[in-house]
């Protein structure tokens, strides 16, 4: 299923939806008129486990179309929210997962340029997602090297601890998009979470995507451009940390639970990494892609 987060553009109550014939399907609703009760937010969805998946696909393909009308809506009458709005922990990070990546950063930041042996873990706090049409806030008093950072996002739908990298797509819901949006100049002592924490600096959206409509997402084109102008463009083939892989490890380090994020990590392409390096001004535009599942589009807003 493509699930989105959503409000209706005369209202600010968040809603959970889904993406049926080019128009968006109030969750909640359509869980009255199939006499079935389901839930109005994406966390709601995922406790209650992807097994449900399954059954709302049969219940939507069983569904006269007629039914939808009552409680369909355009994509002009919504406005989408991050699908997560809220995450009840912080998100995950992964740095350093791409090779190239490897290589720019320690051509012009602090990094040895030695391939990971582990994956390299860092957070992002739940105040860092937004949705995609707003605006990333670059605060000028903390940092004037602002960058960015195409990534697939993993949600994780079941719990978890010393998961074997064999059964760890059981443990995944979906996926969604994020730019880890990134202050080079905020990193303390070598450690991320002031760069990479910052209010706004996690966009996400603008769906999610469940695992059965992702058919291989090791086989995934990602891209990323900055006012029309392509920065990054790769694939999640090229990952050195698979997401298998990054299931078993994150699972030995701490229990993985329903609704937590991996933000899989970004490939070669960040403004630190060119020559010269460049950075995010206010009025930018920045677009992140991942195939299968969409583009969410931000504008930076200097204070």
């Amino acid at each position: 299923m493509k699930l989105l987060t959503y409000t209706l553009k005369e209202h600010y109550e968040a809603r959970l939806g889904f993406i049926h014939n080019n128009q968006v399907i109030d969750m909640e609703d359509f869980g009255e008129i199939s006499n079935f009760p389901l839930p109005s937010s994406m966390l709601e969805l995922i406790d209650m486990g992807y097994e449900l998946v399954e059954e709302l696909n049969d219940m939507v393909a069983d569904t006269d179309p007629a039914f939808f009308k009552e409680i369909a809506y355009e994509f002009e009458e919504i406005t989408f929210c991050a699908p997560i709005p809220k995450p009840r922990k912080n998100i995950i990070g992964i740095g350093l997962n791409y090779t190239e990546h490897v290589a720019e950063s320690a051509r012009t930041l602090d990094t040895t340029g030695k391939l990971p042996q582990k994956p390299i873990i860092f957070s992002k706090p739940p105040t860092t997602v937004t949705a995609t049409n707003t605006e990333i806030i670059k605060n000028t008093k903390l940092t004037s090297q602002l960058d960015w950072e195409v990534e697939l996002a993993v949600v994780i739908g079941k719990k978890g601890k010393y998961v074997p990298k064999a059964d760890a797509m059981d443990h995944v819901f979906g996926y969604t998009v994020i730019n880890d949006i990134s202050a080079r100049d905020c990193r303390r002592e070598g450690q991320w979470i002031v760069s990479k924490g910052q209010d706004t600096f996690a966009p996400m959206g603008p769906i999610l995507v469940t695992k059965d409509e992702i058919e291989n997402p090791h086989n995934l084109n990602l891209s990323l451009k900055v006012n029309g102008v392509e920065k990054q463009n790769a694939n999640t083939k090229f990952l050195l940390f698979n997401i298998n892989d990054l299931i078993e490890d994150l699972s030995t380090v701490f229990t993985l639970e329903p609704g937590d994020i991996i933000a899989t990590g970004t490939p070669s392409g960040v403004g630190a990494g060119r020559d010269p390096q460049e950075w995010l001004y206010d009025g930018d535009v920045i677009e992140a892609t991942v195939e299968g599942i969409g583009t969410i589009v931000n504008t930076v807003k200097e204070i």
